[in-house]
């Protein structure tokens, strides 16, 4: 891949939080979501790629754009595989809440496991606990793993998890072992990011969430030298059929060379709401300001963004 679509694909997030960033708290997260969804579509299509939609915001006839399998970008340049997610967090953004963000990756063509729209359960850390956790092991086996791996005692470390009944028996037993708990409503993209990164305070995280989602926080942590494991979780014979149409066993851990492969992977995203990581879009008459984070997984490379946009100049967030 050109090294320079680090900077376009911020591009992208860019615009999509700008867009979305207007809906904060305005209790309409489908309007937000389509804003996001519109602004990233006319963005990518200035960028010089070959890009294919391997996870997006569904198929063809359930979504109008963004759709698995569609094609972006100028049709010049490298062919990739695009995962998107406008925005991760649309009720976060409907209830002016924290770590609603604009995220995308892309890597090689063929690299980017095709996650059916179903939960996954996952485990992810930071790069000094690699190798050290097992979705297979006990919550306990791997809060110690993490502790001794970062020199911290067990009631300092900090695990995150969505706040859903079904995390009960795990908040309980994270609970049980002295470990501080960091409950998120939505957004387990950022949740797994934050792992990877000391000043956000986050160790581990726990539990299930969308699997398209798991696939993106793989890139991230690629690029991050981190680690995300996961284990996809059918619901019904509906969904058990579709992994098995799609070639992947449910009961496989899928690990980080399953999720994302290859030695190259770019992973963009723009804060919307106020993050441990990333600002949100702030609006100031003539202009917005974007906070922004674009990795790479073959350079190691990561860069955070302040952007100033001007809305005057540029009211429908592309030039072309």
């Amino acid at each position: 891949m050109e090294r320079s679509l680090s900077m376009e694909l911020v591009r992208v997030t860019e615009a999509a939080a700008l867009a979305s960033g207007r809906w904060m708290g305005r209790g309409c997260k489908n309007e937000a979501d389509e804003a996001a969804t519109s602004a990233m579509r006319d963005v990518f299509d200035t960028v010089p790629m070959k890009g294919t939609v391997v996870i997006g915001e569904g198929e063809m006839d359930e979504a109008p754009m963004l759709y698995i399998g569609e094609k972006l970008g100028t049709g010049y340049g490298p062919r990739v595989d695009v995962a998107v997610d406008p925005l991760e967090g649309t009720n976060i953004v409907a209830s002016g809440g924290w770590n609603a963000l604009a995220v995308l990756a892309i890597a090689d063509h063929g690299n980017l496991l095709h996650a059916p729209d179903m939960y996954m359960d996952k485990i992810a850390v930071g790069p000094e606990a690699v190798g050290l956790i097992d979705i297979d092991a006990s919550i306990e086996d791997n809060v110690k793993a993490v502790a001794r791996a970062k020199g911290k005692d067990l009631e300092d470390i900090v695990a995150t998890i969505l706040q859903r009944d079904r995390h009960a028996e795990t908040i309980a037993e994270l609970r049980r072992l002295g470990v501080r708990i960091k409950l998120i409503q939505d957004g387990d993209v950022a949740g797994a990011i934050n792992t990877a990164f000391d000043h956000t305070g986050v160790d581990i995280l726990f539990g299930s969430g969308g699997a398209p989602e798991g696939v993106i926080a793989a890139v991230a942590l690629k690029c991050l030298g981190g680690e995300i494991q996961g284990r996809l979780l059918p619901q019904h014979e509906e969904e058990l059929s579709r992994c098995v149409r799609m070639g992947i066993d449910p009961d496989r851990v899928l690990r980080m060379s399953d999720l994302v492969r290859g030695d190259d992977a770019i992973f963009a995203a723009t804060g919307v709401t106020d993050g441990e990581l990333l600002r949100g879009v702030q609006f100031k008459g003539t202009y917005g300001e974007t906070h922004s984070l674009v990795m790479r997984a073959k350079s190691g490379t990561v860069r955070f963004i302040d952007g100033r946009h001007s809305l005057k100049k540029k009211p429908n967030l592309v030039i072309k």
